[in-house]
């Protein structure tokens, strides 16, 4: 049934009904989508002294980050390698071993076997290690991928270095994080992120800040002179168009730029000011830098906080939507930035993002639905759906 609806996608339109709600279409997004690309996982500052460790979920798996006694980052599968129970079972904790709580199994931070009870003298540990996952970091952010030959990372990697290393995010912190649950298809939410089409009448208090409500044509004037105030700063923040598929060998990753309003300092209440400025950055450009790291996470960077979606999905019809909020990483919560300040933007769109995301669902599931043509003003969900096409034929 897959393979007759992709041979019948219209071009630059929606997708076919079942391919955002059938269990068959969401299995082979598991196979061709999670399981080959680099996801991301976390900040790094999550696992900051050995020991220290979080999980991330891709799909159906789990996955362990921890910080080794070395204090090299490593991922494993989160599978106990005695009978299969997930062994650590909260987001993120400490410990100096790690212990399944089913048997007590136990693993060194390095993924060895350190004890397993009772087994008998023939039982070898160097053969039942936890399952390696791999990882690769950028600018502090931690990506993982559960393809044993995952693509090539290098150009993303440099990418996202040079972008987001302006900004300091090898050297943030994380401030605060909330997860979102929608009642809709993780598709569906990453279309919504790629397209500020709905931006003017779904969120009225990010249109008043970010001049990426209008099409990126009316605002050429804006864009050049903030990559003129960015310059006069001394400050260098890349912009890379490498969006291609897995038949590349390369991971996907956009970043772009774009202006704040005149007056606007940093994506917060009226544009004023919420945390110390971060990176490279001695005064506000008023700009944002934004990426999209294919399949389903989301960069945000101002001069005073980043914002990081991570979209999960769950089940057919429901996903995880995780922000993560960065700031500098000597601020302290209120000494420096107040934290329902620094959250409030992103907290109202999100909730909007969630109602019309479920809305959207909604009308997919009827049986009026068929696809509709995206606007001209959506070149990003068109250049993403042709992207997800060719990765799931």
């Amino acid at each position: 049934m897959i393979d007759e609806l992709l041979a019948t996608q219209p071009d630059a339109h929606c997708l076919h009904q079942a391919l955002y709600n059938s269990a068959e279409a969401f299995a082979r997004d598991q196979e061709r989508i999670f399981a080959r690309h680099w996801v991301l996982a976390g900040h790094h500052s999550d696992a900051a002294r050995p020991g220290d460790w979080f999980t991330a979920q891709i799909g159906t798996e789990s996955v362990i980050i921890v910080r080794g006694q070395d204090h090299q980052l490593r991922a494993f599968a989160n599978v106990c390698r005695h009978r299969g129970s997930h062994i650590c079972l909260k987001p993120q904790g400490h410990a100096s071993v790690l212990v399944c709580p089913y048997h007590a199994w136990s693993y060194n931070l390095d993924g060895s076997l350190r004890a397993a009870r009772n087994m008998g003298p023939d039982f070898n540990k160097a053969e039942y290690g936890l399952k390696p996952v791999s990882l690769a970091t950028a600018a502090g952010l931690v990506f993982i991928c559960l393809s044993p030959t995952p693509p090539n990372f290098a150009i993303a990697q440099q990418a996202i270095d040079a972008a987001y290393g302006a900004y300091g995010w090898p050297t943030a912190k994380v401030a605060h994080r909330e997860t979102y649950r929608m009642d809709a298809n993780w598709k569906l939410a990453v279309e919504n992120y790629l397209e500020c089409y709905h931006c003017t009448p779904s969120h009225p208090e990010y249109s008043k800040l970010h001049a990426l409500e209008k099409p990126l044509y009316k605002i050429t004037a804006m864009t050049d002179a903030m990559e003129a105030r960015t310059s006069a700063l001394g400050v260098k923040v890349p912009s890379i168009d490498h969006r291609v598929g897995s038949a590349s060998g390369d991971a996907s990753i956009f970043i772009f730029r774009y202006p704040l309003y005149e007056g606007v300092k940093t994506g917060a209440a009226e544009g004023h000011p919420v945390a110390p400025l971060m990176g490279d950055f001695t005064e506000y450009d008023e700009g944002v830098t934004s990426a999209h790291f294919a399949p389903s996470s989301f960069f945000i960077a101002y001069a005073d906080h980043g914002v990081i979606y991570r979209f999960i999905p769950e089940t057919v019809g429901t996903t995880a939507m995780e922000l993560i909020w960065l700031v500098r990483g000597d601020a302290e919560p209120g000494r420096d930035y107040d934290l329902d300040a620094l959250t409030w933007l992103w907290r109202v769109t999100t909730e909007a993002d969630k109602r019309i995301t479920e809305d959207n669902q909604k009308g997919v599931n009827s049986r009026f639905y068929q696809p509709g043509p995206y606007a001209p003003v959506e070149p990003n969900a068109i250049a993403w759906i042709a992207w997800y096409l060719g990765e799931v034929k």
